[in-house]
C-alpha cells in the first residue's frame, strides 16, 4: 500500500482478522524491531530502500507469528550487497524465530548458504532433479561462503542444474 506508511502496511494482515488495535499496534512494533525497522514505523514505502521495503514484507508476515514461512525469490531484485545482508538477517529471523522457512532462489550460492536441504527442481515439466543436505553449522557468515565446503556443494548442484538442462534440451529435440 504505497499510500500508507510502514505501520499500516505491516498491520494489514492483524486488521483483516480483526486484532484489536491496541494488541495489533504492539506486534507491529515487534515485528518492525526484529527487522531492524523499529525507527521507520511512520515512513511511507518510497522513502525506504529496496532493502528496506523487503523488510517491511518480512516483518508483515511475522506480524501473524507464523510457523511457516514462504519466500518466493524475496531479493531477487536487490544488489547483491543488499542481499547478502538479507540472507544474514533472515538466517538470524531463522535462529530466534524458529521457523520453518521454504526459500525460492535461482542462485545456487544463496541456496548453499541459507540451507539445511536444498531441492533442486527443473522446468517443464516441473520436477525435483536433487536433493542435496548442507551440512554445515551455523551460524554461517562470509567466510563459509569461501570455504571449500561451500565450492563442493555449490559445484554439486551446478553440475545437476548442467545435467537437467541438457537433458531438457535433448528432449525438446527429439519432440
Amino acid at each position: 500500500m504505497p499510500w500508507a506508511g510502514v505501520t499500516a502496511n505491516v498491520r494489514l494482515p492483524l486488521d483483516l482478522a480483526r486484532v484489536p488495535r491496541a494488541e495489533a499496534d504492539g506486534r507491529v512494533a515487534e515485528a518492525l524491531k526484529l527487522v531492524g525497522l523499529g525507527r521507520f514505523a511512520h515512513a511511507l514505502p518510497r522513502a525506504l530502500s529496496g532493502g528496506m521495503q523487503m523488510r517491511v514484507s518480512i516483518a508483515r508476515a511475522l506480524v501473524t507469528h507464523p510457523n511457516l514461512l514462504l519466500m518466493d525469490e524475496p531479493f531477487g531484485a536487490l544488489d547483491e550487497i543488499t542481499r547478502h545482508k538479507l540472507d544474514i538477517e533472515l538466517l538470524g529471523l531463522w535462529r530466534t524465530q524458529r521457523l520453518t522457512i521454504v526459500f525460492v532462489t535461482h542462485s545456487i550460492h544463496e541456496a548453499v548458504f541459507l540451507s539445511q536441504r536444498v531441492v533442486m527442481m527443473a522446468a517443464r515439466p516441473g520436477r525435483v532433479v536433487e536433493e542435496v543436505r548442507v551440512d554445515e553449522p551455523y551460524p554461517r557468515g562470509p567466510d563459509f561462503m569461501v570455504s571449500p565446503e561451500f565450492s563442493r556443494y555449490a559445484k554439486r548442484l551446478q553440475d545437476s542444474l548442467l545435467r537437467a538442462s541438457r537433458e531438457a534440451q535433448e528432449d525438446e529435440a527429439e519432440s
